[in-house]
């Protein structure tokens, strides 16, 4: 099979020839219809994530169909289509596991950083973590669903029953989240880079109430913000735009330092919290939604062998909505 591998971070990824693998008990082999470009892949490949297991196979937004199963599979059949996340296994006896928070087991695996993932033509996964894709979504706009919206999911259940919401750093995820929150009777405002009338036109044709730069105050205050982009100093500017007790989502897995700021800006029990990971009842929950409301992911497809171009796009700020890769 063809696989784009990752050598050593900082470097372009490798197309390779590699041996097809072949699923253990509890794996499923899925033959790669698409894989979607997340910037948690730009954080892998750019150094920006300790530790990944080298060489690896970047990519966790995957959908495909099932090639092959494990000996002990019994939730798959041959041939039935399925999603591959970001969390690919947890230990299930520590703590956070058996309270529901295995998001945060700290022997968690993870697709495309410590297990290959979906720039490759097949790619084994524990079928305990996959998911089933809804029906009326082709491969390529299913496979943001798997990372931006699953992360922008479990992002907008933080926010609570947050009314309006500030969204910054319109890309993947937040074109998906502004969505489920429009559907869900909120009022959304989109924060994109200067400039960036593309991501600006985006937000409104998807129903936002209100787009701007992203260093430009809203109309009106926020219930809650959730940050997408990986820039630090956006929080304490979110922090000056939510109302008395109201939250800050940091929704990225890796962000730049955050500036200091006036404790001012913290005080009247406003908050700010993380999302790291996502759980497979976030997985679960969100894949049912999908399949109630129609979510328009605009995506940008790429064939495999393109993977390099697609990342230095999205680190440029050049994609609007996802870029997925094609793998058939």
């Amino acid at each position: 099979m063809r696989a784009m591998v990752l050598d050593r971070p900082g470097e372009l990824l490798r197309l390779a020839q590699r041996d097809v693998p072949e699923p253990a008990r509890q794996q499923v082999l899925v033959k790669v219809a698409a894989c979607g470009v997340c910037r948690t892949d730009l954080h892998v490949v750019d150094g920006e994530l300790p530790h990944p297991r080298l060489p690896v196979v970047p990519g966790h937004e995957i959908v495909g169909r099932v090639a092959a199963l494990g000996a002990e599979v019994d939730r798959f059949s041959l041939g039935q289509r399925v999603g591959v996340p970001w969390l690919g296994w947890t230990c299930g006896r520590c703590s956070y596991c058996l309270s529901g928070r295995e998001n945060l087991c700290a022997s968690a695996r993870f697709t495309g950083y410590t297990l290959d993932g979906g720039y490759a033509e097949y790619v084994v996964a524990d079928q305990r973590y996959c998911f089933a894709v809804p029906d009326g979504y082709d491969d390529v706009a299913a496979a943001p669903l798997l990372c931006a919206g699953l992360i922008g999911y479990r992002s907008l259940v933080l926010a609570g029953d947050a009314a309006r919401l500030g969204l910054y750093g319109f890309g993947a995820a937040a074109h998906i989240v502004a969505q489920v929150a429009k559907a869900q009777g909120r009022q959304v405002f989109a924060f994109t880079r200067p400039g960036d009338a593309q991501a600006a036109g985006l937000a409104l044709t998807l129903g936002a109430a209100w787009a701007g730069s992203s260093l430009d105050a809203p109309p009106e205050p926020l219930d809650a913000a959730i940050i997408f982009a990986p820039v630090g100093a956006l929080v304490p500017q979110a922090l000056a735009a939510v109302v008395k007790g109201g939250v800050v989502i940091c929704a990225g897995i890796h962000m730049s330092d955050i500036p200091a700021f006036p404790y001012r800006l913290l005080w009247e029990e406003r908050s700010i919290r993380s999302v790291a990971n996502l759980t497979r009842a976030d997985g679960e929950a969100f894949m049912e939604l999908a399949g109630r409301i129609t979510i328009h992911t605009a995506t940008q497809a790429r064939p495999l062998d393109q993977a390099n171009q697609a990342l230095a796009e999205l680190r440029e700020g050049k994609i609007t909505g996802a870029a997925v890769l094609m793998c058939r």
